[in-house]
């Protein structure tokens, strides 16, 4: 069963499609007890919505045989219509690793967020991310409906102390050693005063820090040219608080950057606001499915175009590689008590393996902790900023 819109007005919650703001206020939870969390020995545990994409749950369950190829000490909470969802574990030989939970409906992606707070307590949306409030899931991975996801998520996790508006992270192709650089945000929230600018750039240099190893990012402010007197008000004043706030930050500030430096590697962390870093998330994906159709145009296009294409096929081979958005698929929410990754709804298998490995990779490194540690250090100056501040989160690889 799909989850039906009610229309009736929403008090306390708005669309986050709009860009405003989702209310923090408590409604009664409704949905059924979960499933008690099998004993999985201490092992990671990702919680995975399985109805969310645009694929079905097969993708999703073949996005899981991937991951467990990966990550073979890694455990699964499948969220979803259980009818479904059971026969593709069961077929794909995954039981020994995934545990199900029963959800009647689903979220669909004209769903409106306002609406799936008030009644989707019963979707597969809302008990893949109630397993992570439990503490059944380290992290969880949804292919759905992003708005509600967010809306979700701000319900049930409850904002980091310090956040006003929290953020989606990517990462962008890059000529960085890395091979990315990370952005934010790309469409949370349309609106970002200046203050919630500099806590974007704290929360992507603690992203930054974690997922790419980089002990000191740079972060810069995208605007329409890196001249200090061009852009708007809270741009100019966002400027002045970054650039204040990069030593205790732990960050180096490089001032404006434009869009031709989103895949430069003068910068690191890229912040912006939502309308903007969406408009650019969307332009990315199109212009890189546009260029690989043209190559494909250019090399099927008479007999000596495919012999050329023979011939440079290791090279063309890592270079789709390189540009297949499936690998670098998963944006996380930045600014909650736990872990969020949003996968594109229309992933397939190796873009949901993408996404959990993503979430895996963050859970390990106990990311949620240690940006909730940066983000309130900003507030109580003379705090160590360092990632490593929290006391429960476990050293990531790079600063072990």
């Amino acid at each position: 069963m799909t989850f039906s819109q009610d229309k009736s007005p929403s008090a306390g919650t708005t669309d986050m499609s709009e860009g405003q703001t989702v209310s923090d206020k408590p409604i009664p939870d409704t949905a059924p007890a979960a499933a008690e969390a099998p004993e999985f020995s201490g092992a990671v545990v990702i919680s995975v919505d399985a109805m969310g994409g645009d694929r079905g749950p097969e993708a999703v369950v073949d996005g899981l045989v991937l991951a467990t190829r990966k990550h073979p000490d890694v455990r699964f909470l499948l969220n979803g219509d259980t009818a479904v969802i059971d026969p593709l574990v069961a077929a794909r030989g995954l039981k020994g690793v995934v545990t199900t939970r029963h959800a009647d409906e689903t979220v669909r992606m004209e769903d409106k967020p306002a609406v799936v707070m008030r009644n989707g307590q019963k979707t597969s949306m809302w008990s893949t991310i109630d397993a992570v409030r439990e503490g059944a899931a380290a992290a969880a991975v949804s292919c759905g409906n992003t708005g509600a996801l967010m809306a979700i998520s701000i319900l049930r996790l409850r904002r980091v102390p310090g956040v006003t508006r929290p953020a989606i992270a990517s990462f962008w192709p890059s000529r960085n050693p890395t091979g990315f650089n990370v952005m934010l945000d790309m469409g949370a929230d349309v609106k970002a005063e200046a203050t919630d600018l500099l806590t974007y750039g704290l929360m992507g240099t603690s992203y930054a820090r974690n997922a790419l190893g980089l002990p000191r990012p740079r972060v810069g402010l995208l605007n329409v040219g890196t001249e200090e007197h061009k852009g708007r008000a809270e741009l100019k004043e966002a400027f002045g608080l970054m650039g204040a706030a990069q030593e205790a930050g732990e960050f180096e500030f490089v001032g404006f950057v434009e869009g031709t430096d989103l895949s430069s590697a003068r910068v690191d962390v890229i912040v912006t606001d939502g309308f903007t870093g969406n408009v650019a998330l969307k332009t990315g994906e199109g212009t890189a499915k546009l260029a690989a159709e043209l190559m494909r145009e250019a090399f099927t296009s008479s007999l000596l175009a495919k012999l050329g294409a023979l011939l440079a096929m290791g090279a063309l081979k890592r270079l789709s590689a390189k540009i297949d958005p499936r690998r670098v698929n998963g944006g996380v929410f930045l600014g909650l008590n736990g872990t969020v990754v949003k996968s594109h709804g229309s992933a397939d298998a190796t873009g949901v393996a993408a996404a959990i490995d993503l979430a895996v990779r963050l859970a390990r490194s106990g990311f949620a902790a240690r940006l909730a540690a940066r983000v309130a250090s900003a507030s109580r100056p003379g705090q160590d900023a360092s990632d490593t501040a929290a006391p429960t989160a476990a050293k990531s690889e790079t600063e072990k």
